[in-house]
């Protein structure tokens, strides 16, 4: 009877991830998925249909039509109770009222900024699943199995070892924000402040308070000295470094192929501190959202909280797209792998992009005042000043 009623229940499922997905109905739960996460979660739900007894569909989606869809037809009633989505949703999502608060049950198991940011005003709006920022490559052979752990010491290796030879001490995407930024964060710059209840306001701008310009000029400082190679594309990057002509290279996970393909002498750990602090990367994240429209948001909680925030579906979430989860008990076991550990690394100190419309508004000016820089055409605090200025009244132009 056991093997009938598995099989009817596998059939139950089946059955409903065929049928069209239309709207959230009471008593049974509806998820949009990308094809990456699809099939992991059927097996999740084939577990919750056991349990509970309540069918799941699962409709497929192109990752990045899910949040534009969401907005069009969960207001008139139509839509998923569970989506999956970016993090950087969040600032259209929440405003728009289109997700709800999650009651995560145990956050200590979350990497902290995985879950920071998936926090709007102070409440959880997502279950984070896959954390990703830059971190830094170092060539062992150049500068050691232990690699960088400040720009002082790095600074220093540059003159005493590789000068001499014509190496670079780093290189990295320029003029590129992105890649910038940590210089900007690490002695407390930032893109966006927030007000009383926590929330990002966007004509707070911090990329040209005394942290930040302090930390532009100390970028100035290594372009002069030579330590860091002048204005050079990703592919003029990607090759100093795997030609050794650079000791450490400053991007992301998705650089491992390319730089394993050269067969460099690698390894990858977080962004070097300078005066003792740490250059804080861009935190981008994935995760689980509620439908604020959804009809069974504690079921969806339920659903989320103790079928899907487990160490067996995290795992097998990394397993079908290695991204480095944001769920402890499954990045104990990830982290075994030396590259996904540094990746973990880096993320522990990186810091949520922005997460609202203002961020568009911010790329160009900044891009700006980096490309000034590294042509010599303007000092940093003059760039980076021009350039808030220019952002803030964008920004307020925009309202």
């Amino acid at each position: 009877m056991k093997r009938v009623a598995a099989l009817f229940l596998v059939l139950l499922l089946t059955v409903a991830l065929s049928l069209p997905a239309a709207a959230s109905v009471p008593g049974e739960l509806l998820i949009w998925s990308d094809s990456e996460r699809a099939p992991v979660l059927t097996e999740v739900a084939r577990n919750f249909v056991a349990e509970y007894g309540i069918p799941v569909k699962i409709q497929e989606l192109p990752f990045g039509d899910i949040r534009d869809n969401l907005a069009i037809v969960a207001p008139t009633g139509e839509g998923p109770d569970i989506i999956v989505g970016a993090h950087d949703w969040l600032g259209q999502l929440v405003t728009d009222g289109l997700i709800e608060p999650i009651d995560i049950e145990d956050p200590s198991l979350f990497l902290q900024s995985g879950l920071d940011a998936f926090t709007w005003g102070g409440k959880y709006y997502g279950i984070p699943y896959a954390i990703e920022s830059i971190g830094l490559f170092y060539n062992k052979d150049l500068v050691g199995e232990d690699g960088i752990g400040s720009f002082e010491e790095l600074v220093e290796l540059y003159h005493a070892e590789l000068a001499p030879k014509g190496i670079y001490g780093l290189v990295l995407p320029q003029p590129d924000p992105y890649h910038t930024f940590p210089f900007f964060s690490m002695l407390g710059g930032y893109v966006f402040g927030t007000d009383e209840e926590g929330v990002l306001n966007p004509l707070d701008v911090g990329l040209a308070n005394a942290g930040a310009v302090e930390g532009f000029e100390f970028f100035e400082r290594l372009l002069d000295e030579g330590v860091i190679a002048r204005a050079t594309p990703y592919d003029t990057m990607m090759s100093l470094f795997q030609n050794g002509q650079a000791a450490t290279m400053m991007t992301g996970p998705w650089a491992f192929g390319d730089v394993r393909a050269a067969g460099v002498n690698y390894g990858f750990t977080q962004i070097p501190s300078y005066k003792g602090q740490y250059g804080k990367p861009f935190l981008g994240a994935q995760g689980f959202m509620i439908s604020a429209f959804s009809e069974n948001k504690m079921l969806a909680n339920i659903f989320l909280n103790e079928f899907v925030a487990t160490k067996e579906t995290m795992l097998a979430i990394y397993e079908g797209d290695p991204r480095p989860t944001a769920f402890l008990p499954a990045a104990e076991i990830i982290n075994e792998d030396p590259d996904m550990r540094g990746v973990m690394e880096a993320a522990a100190e990186a810091t949520p992009m922005p997460a609202i419309p203002a961020m568009n508004s911010v790329w160009t000016a900044w891009s700006d005042a980096i490309e000034l820089v590294i042509n010599q055409q303007s000092a940093p605090k003059d760039a980076i000043e021009n350039a808030v200025e220019i952002i803030v009244q964008t920004i307020k132009d925009s309202m």
